[in-house]
């Protein structure tokens, strides 16, 4: 197989420099817009032009696989691995925001109204325009759109910054 390094290796220190710098952002939750998006997707361009890098240099890594620290060093990182499909005592676990948020998905209508020092007809309004069909203040955003948070925080948005 001919592949040539000129491009390969260009691809996949680029792609490297941008699931690192889409990693770091996630991992400290201050990733905005499509990072998490390109994070995830283009990670595949990673994997690809890894293994590409890896065909085109398969002599050398098989002589870096021969001594004990390659060995060593690859070892530790498939340990890691194993690893990390063990699950940790306590859950999983989630970004700061995730309990405020939950609080507020289990607020009925009228507290969440005045924490959006809006009236509650203002929030039912906004509500409708978020597509949520509301029969009484005294529901919650849970109830109304269901426990996932991700969906909460959405409509939540949509409540605290109205649609135009």
């Amino acid at each position: 197989m001919n592949i040539q390094r000129n491009w390969v290796t260009p691809i996949t220190a680029g792609a490297f420099l941008l699931s690192a710098v889409t990693g770091v952002l996630i991992f400290f939750h201050i990733d905005s817009g499509a990072n998490k998006f390109v994070h995830e997707w283009l990670s595949w361009v990673l994997l690809g032009g890894a293994l590409l890098h890896t065909t085109a240099n398969f002599s050398g890594l098989k002589v870096h696989l021969q001594t004990s620290r390659g060995k060593a060093l690859i070892g530790v990182f498939v340990a890691a691995l194993a690893l990390s499909f063990t699950p940790l005592g306590g859950g999983k676990s989630e970004p700061p925001f995730v309990a405020p948020v939950r609080a507020l998905g289990e607020s009925n209508l009228t507290t969440l109204a005045q924490v959006a020092q809006v009236t509650p007809e203002q929030l039912r309004d906004r509500l409708g325009k978020a597509g949520v069909h509301v029969n009484s203040d005294q529901q919650t955003l849970a109830e109304l759109v269901g426990p996932d948070v991700r969906h909460q925080m959405n409509v939540l948005g949509r409540v605290f910054k109205p649609v135009q």
